[in-house]
């Protein structure tokens, strides 16, 4: 694996990690099976609504918070547990939680932000495994204000790592074109 960020952290593209007929049989399942929600959270001294839905499972002990909002575990489902594995056999990590998105089309997007929240530890590894539509991400240098551009396509696994939160932040964009359903899975190591 190469490692795709110029500076300051690790980021690996892993295309195809899951084949289309795989990716398009677990997309099916998630899309059906996860109890995706639309939640608020606290930003810039209001409530807002997120625009995507999400999820949370884990171990009993993996509470995540961010942005005011504390998301208590759902027992993972056989086929979480079945991605959180072949992540882990392919890249040495051990997850104990993963945050599910659901982005409904192009108007849904994930802010500009890091994962630097303390229970993540020091230098996280996030793996991302996107299914569905694809969606551009874009990183964005805190201090040299480089940006690096990543289309993840169904299937891919995008790993993080190193030093990487301490320097990039990322987002995924709205964008006006026309987009069907994408699933996001994020797997974190809570401390």
């Amino acid at each position: 694996m190469k490692n795709i960020l110029p500076i300051d952290g690790e980021l690996y593209l892993v295309e195809r990690f899951y084949l289309q007929n795989e990716a398009n049989q677990l997309f099916d399942l998630l899309l059906e099976n996860l109890a995706w929600q639309q939640e608020k959270i606290f930003l810039y001294g209001r409530w807002v609504k997120v625009p995507r839905l999400m999820c949370w499972y884990g171990d009993k002990n993996a509470e995540y918070r961010y942005s005011g909002v504390s998301h208590q575990p759902i027992v993972w489902t056989e086929e979480l547990l079945a991605v959180k594995q072949k992540i882990q056999d392919f890249y040495p990590c051990v997850f104990n939680s993963v945050m599910a998105n659901l982005y409904r089309n192009g108007a849904d997007s994930m802010g500009c932000h890091a994962d630097d929240e303390k229970e993540l530890g020091a230098n996280p590894i996030i793996a991302s495994l996107s299914l569905g539509e694809q969606r551009l991400l874009k990183f964005r240098h805190q201090q040299s204000k480089q940006v690096l551009d990543v289309i993840l396509n169904h299937g891919d696994l995008l790993l993080m790592a190193g030093e990487i939160q301490h320097y990039w932040r990322h987002e995924l964009p709205k964008t006006k074109k026309l987009k069907a359903e994408r699933i996001n899975l994020t797997f974190r190591q809570i401390m």
